[in-house]
């Protein structure tokens, strides 16, 4: 079992930058796969970032270039470094830790940029 906290959201201007935290505690950290998911009102979830376990990292189209993920393994810790943010980046972005056996997510941090 593991359990995920995610933390940094808020409310940001237009072009402005966030940094969203995950600290995942209950299991061994480094033998997951982190990610990133969002989900806008009326829209579905959606995988943002990710980052494996020995450090490969993917994004969406949307964000690629604007958005890094990285990960400490010594401080079971993931972040999502949010840049150039639009307002289509409104949304409650969760954290999920993955592995073949299953799926642990945070509740979530809302993320608001305003036009």
């Amino acid at each position: 079992q593991v359990h995920v906290v995610e933390s940094g959201g808020g409310l940001v201007q237009f072009g402005g930058s966030r940094r969203l935290s995950c600290v995942a505690s209950g299991s061994i950290f480094s033998i997951y796969d982190m990610n990133w998911y969002r989900q806008a009102p009326g829209k579905q979830r959606e995988l943002v970032a990710g980052i494996t376990r020995g450090g490969s990292t993917n994004y969406a189209d949307s964000v690629k270039g604007r958005f890094t993920i990285s990960r400490d393994n010594a401080k079971n810790a993931v972040w999502l470094q949010m840049n150039s943010l639009k307002p289509e980046d409104t949304a409650v972005y969760y954290c999920n830790a993955h592995r073949d056996w299953g799926d642990y997510w945070g509740q979530g941090t809302q993320v608001t940029v305003s036009s």
